[in-house]
């Protein structure tokens, strides 16, 4: 139990059902749907559409979207909501046109966003509510306004010179010319008109109407390649989800072109290990962590690809037998000095939420623009702000994640699911782009290693290992800190806050839901 006289929060209690979103509003959202008697698809995707409004540095209608569903008795269902590069667009096309590096804010780091449609897919096969019912607090908030919180607020105003670049964009997210202040109303009415056409007309109007035609006609003006049929063209895909063990539970992941992969090899490496010798915030446990995270990182950014365009070795990357002999090289000692991650852009953006209803159906749900406000383009007529994905892409020439047509990137949201027994005990997540793997694996090991309650396990101090980075929260000890130096690390102070998580906890046994949401941000876990 915690310390009642130090700042914290305690974990959320439920019975009937749950939510833990990165917004109260959305929270409250996803619990009115259950309580009105629909499950926990139509309560993700009502808190999802409304993130998409009231948290625009993270997410939009503009963006991806990936779900991990789980029923009672029934495996896990994965859907992959990433769109493709335009079908024209090659690194030859645009080495000739003198591009020979992305540009996260120009038209070509845009790729077709998958969100709306995985929605209404999601719903249309798995929930109970009408589309438009879901749609209706999203359409609300966009029209009527929402008052900015105070992480958004302070994560808005580092944008200002980004949203400033062009007049649709400053018009829909710079009123007056200055970012908002936390409490200021913000209304976004074009983005409320796109949604109720969505709602009364379907996902079609986004892709193959006059949605679509705005998003193309404003990409196209600064040099984009894309066409209404790349829009036409998308679909969301099922797709099967991959695992492995973990210390007698089951960690689920969705399949690449995400990088859930990831996650799965440094969970193998880090059951190998007996974290119970050290202490929760030990230099043991933190090295340990970051020498795992390096070696996992360095792999997937060789291996990890569209699988339509190359082969991902899945079952090689996450073998007993390539774990063991990692873990080999790994010593307490120091630091391995071998490693030579190839370059990766950054990634800092997106939202992540989990519900569970009553009759125990976990969903757990990711969508993302990518950076803060994605591509920083708006397209006038709709208000809608478009992701930057396609950043993700390489223009290395033979590299199995370089730029191609139709091709869809690397992609970092990853939504999680642990199972024992063949049900789901825990629905998770943790955003921050390239930090999600070894968020994930901080989460995990914070609840099943050391015991500690969802609340905590999302409260502790984190750490980020990627090639010669590692970055720490100012909650770091300081003596923790100079451990690691000593072992060879670079320890500096973590830019921002490192990634936000949500959980659920199911316990059976109890008939309890627990859940916790991450401080980092604004959100709350609720339960019922």
């Amino acid at each position: 139990m915690r310390d009642f006289e130090k700042p914290g929060r305690s974990e959320a209690f439920g019975v009937s059902g749950m939510a833990a979103t990165t917004h109260p509003r959305a929270t409250l959202a996803a619990i009115e749907v259950l309580r009105a008697g629909g499950n926990a698809v139509d309560a993700a995707v009502a808190a999802g559409a409304l993130l998409a409004v009231v948290e625009p540095t993270q997410t939009g209608i503009g963006g991806d979207c990936f779900v991990l569903l789980k029923r009672e008795g029934q495996p896990i269902v994965a859907i992959n909501g990433s769109g493709a590069a335009p079908a024209a667009v090659s690194v030859e096309r645009l080495s000739a046109a003198g591009v020979s590096q992305l540009d996260p804010e120009s038209p070509h780091a845009v790729t077709v966003p998958g969100a709306v449609r995985t929605w209404e897919r999601l719903v249309a096969d798995h929930g109970t509510f009408d589309f438009a019912r879901l749609l209706a607090p999203a359409i609300e908030a966009a029209g009527q306004g929402y008052p900015v919180t105070e992480r958004l607020a302070r994560d808005w105003g580092r944008q200002v010179t980004k949203m400033s670049r062009h007049a649709a964009t400053a018009a829909a997210f710079l009123p007056g010319g200055a970012a908002p202040e936390p409490g200021d109303l913000h209304v976004q009415p074009a983005l409320a008109k796109t949604l109720q056409d969505i709602a009364s007309k379907g996902a079609e109007v986004f892709y193959e109407g006059w949605v679509a035609e705005d998003i193309i006609e404003t990409l196209r003006s600064l040099g984009g390649l894309h066409t209404v049929e790349d829009m036409a063209a998308f679909r969301p895909r099922y797709e099967t989800p991959i695992s492995t063990g973990y210390r007698g539970y089951d960690l689920w992941e969705c399949t690449p072109n995400g990088s859930g992969v990831t996650v799965l090899a440094m969970a193998r490496l880090l059951e190998l290990h007996d974290l119970s010798r050290f202490e929760p915030l030990s230099v043991e446990r933190y090295h340990l962590q970051a020498e795992i995270a390096r070696i996992a990182y360095a792999e997937r950014d060789i291996f990890v690809c569209d699988p339509d365009t190359g082969r991902v070795p899945v079952e090689h990357l996450i073998s007993p037998a390539r774990a063991l002999a990692l873990s080999e090289r790994i010593s307490l000692r120091g630091r391995l000095s071998d490693l030579t991650p190839l370059p990766a852009p950054e990634h800092k953006d997106t939202v992540f939420l989990t519900v569970v209803d009553r009759d125990r159906t976990a969903v757990s749900f990711i969508n993302s623009v990518f950076d803060d406000f994605g591509s920083g383009i708006v397209a006038a007529g709709s208000g809608v702000l478009l992701h930057n994905r396609g950043f993700g892409f390489v223009l290395e020439p033979g590299h199995p994640n370089v730029l191609a047509g139709r091709k869809r990137p690397m992609h970092t949201i990853l939504p999680a699911m642990l199972t024992r027994d063949g049900e789901a005990v825990l629905s998770f997540g943790v955003t921050g782009g390239h930090f999600q793997p070894i968020g994930q694996i901080q989460i995990l090991s914070n609840l099943i290693d050391y015991g500690m309650t969802v609340q905590e396990a999302i409260d502790q101090p984190r750490m980020f290992a990627r090639g010669d980075v590692l970055d720490v929260e100012g909650t770091v000890p300081s003596e923790l800190v100079e451990g690691l130096r000593v072992l060879g690390h670079r320890p500096t102070p973590a830019p921002n806050p490192l990634g936000t998580a949500q959980a659920i906890w199911i316990d059976r046994k109890r008939g309890l839901l627990r859940g916790g949401a991450d401080p980092r941000r604004d959100g709350i876990a609720l339960g019922y």
